[in-house]
């Protein structure tokens, strides 16, 4: 069976780097493990370390995930990272510390569920900053704090936008400016202090420290950064955090020297996709043990720079180990395993699937 290698340590010392970087620069974070899918041996040797006490807290995106987090540390502050459904609102108060909203109604339904399990609720309010995705209009705010600040059993932890998962939008110093003056005038208005301006996910991180950052955005979100040690601001390595947490392996169940292109005629009956033509006419074919409902191919990258990407289907994918080579014996053999480095969304969809293997290193 194809497998996941999740090497924990150095996740960790991501999570240690990252935030020894942050708190030098007063910002504080919720280290965000919706890419875990709630697996509960790596996230019980996450959540023990004591680097979780320094966290503001720890998110995700599905409930079930955290529940098995309170399950494994109740101790720990969590928070539900987009806005709730309405039919999850006893799962949210129960399982979430803190939610981001953006519907008055949600709010209205987690203040009366709050009340009926004797507790009190925090909410994040998203703002719309130009991403389109969850976020109350800006002309809209005044009027919308005004209501939440009257529910008693709802605390306002502050104010947060989300910027580059959709459209791509960058923050930038005006947008995450906007955050800002909006903070000062809900202080003023409603005569508060809002403690955190959430100013966004792994993509804010290259502005942290910089001109670019207004001074009194402090926390973020982060995701992608602590587990993959990229940021999706440009791609590229974050500091000098580690970017081999993850390693995907698929299994050669067939290796053939075939030709490269197919035999017959073509119909739309196929359920897969393939790469472009090659340049040669036959070559080896490695046939690996994982396909579309698996992982996304686009998302694996061979460590082998002599491997291309020749098609997928459901459950297997075909991989072209290059032109034949006369003189020389084809390096793989059925029983080997292929590698890959799996991008933030591979291991999302991995973790996920019942059908790949998860080793935790």
């Amino acid at each position: 069976m194809a497998e996941l290698v999740v090497k924990s340590d150095d996740i960790i010392q991501n999570v240690e780097k990252l935030n020894k970087f942050l708190d030098k620069h007063n910002v504080t974070w919720s280290l965000v493990v919706k890419v875990l899918s709630g697996h509960r041996e790596f996230l019980e040797k996450l959540l023990f370390h004591p680097i979780v006490k320094n966290l503001h807290s720890v998110g995700d995106s599905r409930i079930s995930g955290l529940q098995i987090i309170k399950e494994i540390n109740p101790e720990i502050v969590t928070m539900y990272v987009k806005p709730p459904a309405m039919d999850t609102i006893e799962a949210i108060v129960s399982y979430a510390d803190i939610s981001l909203n953006s519907s008055y109604r949600t709010i209205e339904a987690l203040n009366a569920e709050a009340g009926r399990q004797g507790k009190r609720h925090r909410v994040i309010i998203m703002i719309e900053l130009g991403e389109l995705r969850e976020g109350i209009l800006r002309e809209k705010v005044i009027d919308f704090y005004k209501r939440v600040f009257e529910l008693k059993n709802i605390d306002i932890e502050g104010i947060g936008t989300n910027l580059g998962c959709m459209y791509g939008i960058q923050p930038t110093y005006d947008k995450l400016l906007q955050m800002s003056l909006y903070k000062q005038l809900i202080d003023a208005k409603f005569n508060t202090n809002l403690p955190l301006i959430s100013g966004g996910s792994s993509i804010t991180l290259p502005l942290v420290g910089k001109s670019a950052m207004p001074k009194n955005v402090n926390h973020l979100r982060i995701g992608e950064t602590p587990f993959l040690g990229t940021s999706p601001f440009d791609g590229t390595q974050f500091l000098d955090l580690s970017t081999d947490a993850f390693e995907y392996l698929g299994n050669v169940i067939e290796l053939e020297l075939k030709e490269t292109s197919p035999d017959g005629i073509l119909t739309e009956g196929n359920i897969g996709h393939t790469s472009e033509d090659f340049d040669w006419d036959h070559s080896y074919r490695a046939i690996l043990d994982f396909g579309i409902l698996d992982v996304d191919v686009d998302e694996l990258t061979p460590k082998d720079p002599e491997i291309r990407f020749a098609g997928t289907t459901s459950d297997m994918s075909v991989y072209d180990l290059g032109p034949v080579d006369k003189n020389k014996k084809c390096r793989y053999k059925v029983g080997d395993k292929v590698r890959f480095s799996p991008s933030y969304m591979a291991v999302a969809r991995l973790m996920n699937s019942k059908f790949i293997d998860k080793t935790i290193l």
